[in-house]
């Protein structure tokens, strides 16, 4: 994996001619010649810098995606000109954070294909590879809270988060628990309670849903070990409503894998923070979802690019609001 933005190393200084300054062995124009015309000699490359094509360790990711400190950026509850305004805090929910508390961070992780698609054949596993995994595992570590469409825990197959030994430390540092807990946002409660999610999570699995769920379906979830928060007024979330719950309840770092219309619903209320997005270098063509779906905006919103890896012709970008 090697870091393209920010920029940190600097460029080997070059002869006009292409060949490094002080270079010794393989010289003379054939060598010049084949670096202008886009030859690539990869034993060369990794002597120039070795750290190029390295593995990042988990630790070394915890660090380029770790949440910003208390005080240290936006945050989803702020309202600028031009991304939307969050709702008014109402009764019940988060009050602005005093100097020094952490403030509610959303960030959404994705994957698209080179023609937009988040999926293939419904999944997201056929367009990912091995780096995309661990940068979503490390994502996991460092949130307190996943929150996730209830149609994603459907088609993806979703388990409880796990605890990890290499976020443990981490983690206790940071005064979070063993594990992150899944928030399922759903309307209509149509969940197999039965599953693992729900029976047998590490941290007890959270609903988000609004006011007019069905009672007994509210019922079947608790019954099941969930823990039901209401975030709307009639039967669906209020996605602003939403993060301020979570951040009632402790969870300021927040983490949403989709689906794409969960997306898109946090994107039009304003409140997503940052966007660590994987372009796959795949073409899928059909007709899968894109990243984030719903109604058109009435005025696109801008993020700017916080930082860009690459392993394998895979890009992994982060952007964030201004």
């Amino acid at each position: 994996m090697r870091r393209l933005f920010p920029v940190t190393d600097q460029t080997v200084p070059t002869h006009s001619g292409g060949s490094p300054l002080g270079a010794r062995g393989e010289g003379g124009d054939a060598a010049q010649d084949r670096e202008r015309d886009g030859e690539r000699n990869p034993e060369r490359d990794r002597e120039r810098n070795p750290e190029r094509d390295r593995e990042w360790s988990l630790d070394e990711l915890a660090d380029a995606y770790a949440y910003p400190e208390p005080g240290s950026g936006s945050s989803s509850s702020s309202s600028e000109s031009g991304r939307g305004t969050a709702p008014e805090p109402g009764p019940g929910t988060a009050s602005e954070p005093g100097p020094g508390e952490r403030r509610p961070w959303l960030r959404a992780n994705m994957v698209s294909t080179l023609d937009g698609a988040a999926q293939h054949e419904g999944r997201s596993q056929p367009i990912s590879t091995a780096a995309d995994m661990r940068i979503f595992g490390t994502l996991r570590g460092l949130a307190d809270v996943v929150v996730v469409g209830a149609e994603t825990v459907r088609l993806e197959g979703y388990r409880p988060a796990r605890a990890r030994a290499e976020f443990a430390r981490r983690r206790e540092a940071a005064g979070q628990g063993p594990a992150p807990a899944v928030a399922v946002v759903t309307a209509g409660l149509d969940l197999d309670f039965s599953l693992p999610l729900f029976t047998s999570p590490l941290v007890p699995t959270l609903i988000l849903t609004g006011a007019a769920a069905a009672p007994d379906k509210v019922a079947a979830a608790e019954r099941a070990g969930a823990r039901v928060v209401i975030a709307g007024d009639g039967m669906g979330v209020d996605p602003a409503r939403a993060v301020r719950a979570l951040a009632d309840l402790g969870h300021t770092r927040l983490l949403t894998e989709g689906g794409p219309r969960l997306l898109g619903q946090f994107v039009a209320a304003g409140v997503l923070d940052e966007l660590c997005l994987t372009v796959s270098p795949m073409l899928t063509v059909g007709d899968a979802q894109r990243i984030a779906g719903g109604p058109s905006l009435a005025v696109p919103q801008r993020f700017a690019l916080a930082s860009l890896l690459e392993e394998e012709g895979f890009l992994f970008g982060r952007y964030r609001r201004p």
